[in-house]
């Protein structure tokens, strides 16, 4: 009796812990090692039917007296081929006795597998040759679920008493074992349903992302590179033992958290107009209206010419003979005016990290030179108030509106994300996610919150986020910048108080850059980095 009473509890504790485990190959490989500890079973295989309910597949294999061990935690696949649930005609397979427990649905009890009529246990005979073992006693007992579906096998070989003789399963064995099989069917059903919902909602993610990819490229691969990076910074954090972060730290489902945080964290660019975001140059719309300015610029040329002509013709006319090679001279130097201006202006619009306050006044200059007609026939500057606007731009391809629709796109993301019933798990994604362009002294966006208000995750999000630009190689108005001139900007903005100081010190002591690097980024830039020399780093 108080062998039975300890069997009983230990099967209701197995059930406690099969609750808990999230991680479905270790799963499996805690019911198969319960239910032989419950069985006081030497092996066991545990099987699953396959999606199409065509085969059963081996997932875990345990013998004990000869030290087998497959699947599971083990990393050692197992090599069997499925087992087939029907026959070549169609027939359900019931000479196999894991396939008939399936096709019958019920739990098959054999004494002595060599002397049982009706299965076929050839393959056995075969195992038990080779290694010299003796299969006797057989426990198989479908693995169904609350749905009344069975997902799996659960086989036992060779019950044992305590001295170890081999004796068939009792009854009381069975039904524990099949206790055992019904509360792991449930369980791991619910597992798998939950996986299957990650999956989903991962895929919807990624669909997002897609979406975003087709009007963008370089957004949506920033969407997956941002997430990558992050974690990699999050691990380095976890395992630092010293200093502020010394007692941070993240589990399974937080650093699920952050994943996903990582993956929406620039999901309402969707609503951001493609011109704008993908702007490569400062005259760019739909198209890039430098072509409009170069046409100007020809007809200016061809005007010349004209000048040129009808003042040498006024001149014969006259009886004047002509200055023509002066006039000839005179406009060469014209021409030559004009192809400067031209050559300016191209290089003005393909935007830098700064233009200086001359080559700005020397944009209105042109603006003015070069007086033209309008449509209607008036002399209009040759450039209009937004071309000057755009052509005049301090920094980059972006006007201060053009930057207020990009930046608006973080409070698209925070209104999507907040909008959604996040799960306990994951409620503090909008705040990882929409943190990302906030400052630890408070100037960032959209809600100027400072670094004491940020979550540690939002701030590792801020970082990734901005190296991830920097070192990008897609992106249509700049190329990627190396390691050691992307964290000498790193730095700077950790001087200026832009990024948490603290997760800057990791994110370069850890390298954690040049493993992101080592994925991501072209050998050329790539160089060696002297960490001294990087501009706030502490060490």
């Amino acid at each position: 009796m108080d062998d039975m009473l300890a069997r009983l509890e230990y099967l209701n504790e197995v059930g406690a812990a099969l609750s808990r485990e999230k991680d479905i190959d270790r799963l499996l490989e805690s019911i198969l090692v319960a239910a032989k500890h419950i069985a006081r079973a030497d092996g066991g295989t545990l099987y699953r039917v396959g999606d199409d309910r065509q085969s059963l597949a081996f997932e875990i294999i345990r013998t004990d007296s000869l030290g087998i061990a497959m699947g599971g935690s083990t990393g050692r696949k197992v090599p069997f081929a499925p087992i087939p649930l029907f026959e070549g005609d169609g027939a359900p397979n019931v000479h196999n006795v894991a396939a008939c427990a399936v096709n019958q649905d019920r739990t098959v009890n054999i004494e002595d597998a060599y002397a049982e009529a009706g299965f076929d246990f050839s393959g056995t005979r075969r195992f038990d040759m080779q290694t010299g073992y003796r299969s006797r006693s057989f426990l198989t007992v479908p693995m169904k679920n609350h749905e009344d579906e069975i997902i799996g096998v659960l086989q036992l070989i060779n019950a044992r008493d305590a001295s170890g003789a081999v004796h068939p399963f009792s009854g009381t064995d069975q039904r524990l074992a099949e206790s055992l099989a019904s509360q792991a069917a449930v369980v791991l059903t619910n597992r798998l349903l939950i996986s299957h919902l990650e999956n989903l909602f991962e895929s919807f993610i990624n669909l997002i992302n897609s979406a975003i990819d087709d009007k963008s490229p370089y957004t949506g691969g920033h969407c997956e590179r941002v997430p990558v990076l992050t974690t990699m910074l999050a691990d380095a954090a976890c395992d630092t033992t010293t200093g502020p972060l010394a007692d941070f730290g993240m589990d399974d489902a937080q650093r699920y958290e952050l994943k996903i945080a990582g993956l929406l964290h620039d999901c309402g660019k969707v609503t951001t107009p493609v011109h704008v975001v993908d702007k490569a140059t400062k005259l760019e719309t739909i198209f890039d209206r430098i072509h409009l300015i170069d046409t100007r610029f020809e007809i200016v040329r061809r005007d010349l010419e004209v000048e040129l002509l009808r003042e040498h013709i006024a001149a014969m006319q006259a009886g004047e003979r002509a200055n023509l090679l002066g006039m000839e001279i005179e406009l060469k130097r014209r021409v030559r005016a004009v192809n400067e201006d031209r050559d300016f202006l191209r290089r003005a619009n393909i935007g830098s990290e700064s233009m200086s306050a001359e080559d700005r006044a020397r944009v209105r200059e042109i603006a003015a030179r070069w007086p033209r007609m309008d449509e209607a026939g008036f002399q209009t500057p040759f450039l209009t108030a937004d071309e000057i606007e755009n052509l005049t731009i301090a920094h980059g391809t972006l006007t201060e509106e053009e930057r207020r629709v990009i930046n608006h796109h973080i409070d698209v993301t925070i209104q999507m994300l907040e909008a959604l019933p996040w799960p306990k798990h994951l409620q503090n994604v909008p705040e990882f996610a929409g943190g990302h362009h906030e400052r630890v002294d408070g100037k960032g966006y959209p809600r100027g919150l400072s670094g004491e208000q940020m979550s540690v995750q939002a701030r590792m999000m801020a970082i990734a986020d901005v190296f991830e630009a920097l070192t990008a190689k897609d992106r249509p108005y700049k190329a990627g910048k190396t390691l050691t001139e992307s964290l000498t900007i790193l730095g700077r903005m950790r001087i200026n108080g832009h990024i948490d100081p603290d997760l800057f010190d990791v994110f370069v002591r850890e390298k954690v850059y040049l493993r992101y690097a080592e994925q991501f980024l072209d050998p050329e830039q790539i160089d060696d980095v002297d960490t001294a020399a990087i501009p706030g780093f502490r060490g």
